[in-house]
């Protein structure tokens, strides 16, 4: 008898997962809540998939072996309580993909803030070296559509905590963990631990043959760290000393060294500017030397990668006044590195859906570099609340067309104008790329 295995979510995660079960012989059904977007419903159809929509249909669903749970699907959901008190495994989708991921090696990535540009730049990375590689995860396609449909040998995945939660073997070849700060707490029972016990899931199954990456310099991840047990080989990187193994910035030059041969390469060779792409780029490179790529390999994708959209991108210089784009800062920590790399008079573009925000860690930043913050979300009062004070100008605004309108008008040849809400997208986006993309269009219509 072939594997009931339910699949709850029929989004990019969910409908990989379903043709990569289908392939191997499970007897796969989809049911999502709501509606599923035509995309996702043209390939379940191709692939033969049974599907439902606007429903959970309760038998089918407490009739499986074994269910796949969509990450954007919460414990406190109903169906996903019945599962649990019925006893039956939840994976989540990169459990699936490791399960069937054969001899391919896997490159992790996890971290609060910077997921994205690491992943994308690992990637850059081993691709200028020849690789067989794919980009998988948050930031590529799914990775179980990845491993059905186009194999590779090496996979460089970006993963949230919440894909972290429902894994029980997923082992990667090597773990980057980029720092912990406060972010989701509304999945985590608004537990800090919690989230934090998440992220170090990724280390948890790896053996002497592995690599955990991780920041010396970042306080959460040293606290907890002590309290883990891992097998995997350390490999730490930091500003403030110079570890043996793992990466290390000294006198304007960053050092990687996993084996015999040290990198040593200037940071103003570096694409990406800031001091927390700094620390992106010490990830990657220690990541790209365990896969013994070759150190003119890593600086010269180091010098040539293209920073993300919607992550600090340049949009536009219009009469001296500069537009970045940094839609993808959905928490208060994201903000708080793009105020650091910010060298101008800066009009701050804030808001949106707040995660339990706590805007005191913006207090300096927006003291000594924003002159004026332009609301942009349906409720700004927390923001007035916190951040009222520390400005002498700060307006409301309820869509990205007006927040670019009047953030120009604030601003004066040689500022910036910097999008970077520290919050969810929802309140009147679809999500960050189209708050980004909104951004863009508006500046271009001035």
């Amino acid at each position: 008898m072939a594997k009931k295995f339910i699949i709850l979510g029929a989004a990019e995660s969910g409908v990989g997962a379903a043709i990569l079960a289908k392939r191997q012989g499970y007897d796969v059904f989809v049911s999502d809540a709501g509606v599923i977007k035509e995309p996702y419903k043209e390939e379940l159809e191709e692939f033969g998939i049974r599907y439902e929509e606007g429903r959970h249909s309760e038998d089918k669903i407490l009739a499986a072996d074994e269910i796949m749970k969509s990450p954007g699907i919460p414990e406190k959901n109903e169906m996903v309580k019945k599962i649990r008190a019925a006893g039956i495994p939840v994976i989540s989708e990169i459990e699936l993909a490791f399960r069937f991921k054969g001899d391919s090696r896997i490159i992790a990535i996890t971290g609060s803030n910077g997921k994205s540009t690491t992943t994308a730049l690992t990637f850059h990375i081993c691709k200028t070296a020849g690789l067989d590689c794919a980009l998988v995860g948050n930031i590529g396609i799914s990775f179980a559509k990845q491993v059905a449909l186009d194999p590779k040998e090496v996979y460089v995945a970006e993963i949230s905590s919440f894909q972290l939660d429902d894994i029980d073997k997923f082992r990667p070849d090597v773990a980057v963990l980029l720092n912990i700060t406060e972010d989701h707490l509304d999945r985590y029972e608004y537990k800090f631990e919690n989230y934090i016990r998440s992220k170090f899931r990724i280390a948890m199954n790896q053996g002497p043959e592995d690599f955990f990456i991780y920041c010396a310099d970042d306080p959460v991840t040293m606290k907890y760290l002590k309290q883990y047990h891992f097998l995997s080989n350390p490999l730490p990187f930091s500003m403030n000393q110079e570890p043996s193994r793992g990466a290390f910035i000294k006198n304007h030059e960053m050092h990687v060294k996993t084996g015999d041969e040290p990198l040593v390469m200037s940071v103003d060779d570096f694409a990406i500017k800031g001091k927390h792409n700094q620390y992106n780029t010490m990830a990657a490179g220690v990541a790209a030397s365990t896969m013994g790529i070759r150190k003119d390999k890593i600086r010269e994708a180091v010098t040539t990668f293209q920073s993300l959209e919607h992550r600090m991108e340049f949009v536009a210089n219009i009469r001296g006044v500069e537009f970045i784009n940094d839609s993808k800062a959905t928490n208060v920590n994201s903000t708080w590195y793009a105020l650091e790399s910010m060298t101008k008079p800066t009009v701050l573009i804030l808001g949106g859906v707040d995660k339990g925000n706590d805007y005191s860690l913006l207090f300096e930043g927006v003291k000594e570099k924003v002159k004026a913050i332009v609301c942009m979300g349906i409720d700004n009062t927390k923001i007035h609340e916190a951040l009222g004070d520390k400005v002498p100008v700060m307006v409301d605004t309820a869509s990205a067309e007006e927040a670019v309108q009047q953030a120009f008008r604030l601003a004066v040849k040689g500022d910036v104008v910097l999008l970077s809400p520290a919050c969810a997208s929802f309140d009147l986006f679809r999500n960050y790329e189209d708050r980004g993309q909104q951004f863009k269009d508006a500046v271009k219509n001035l």
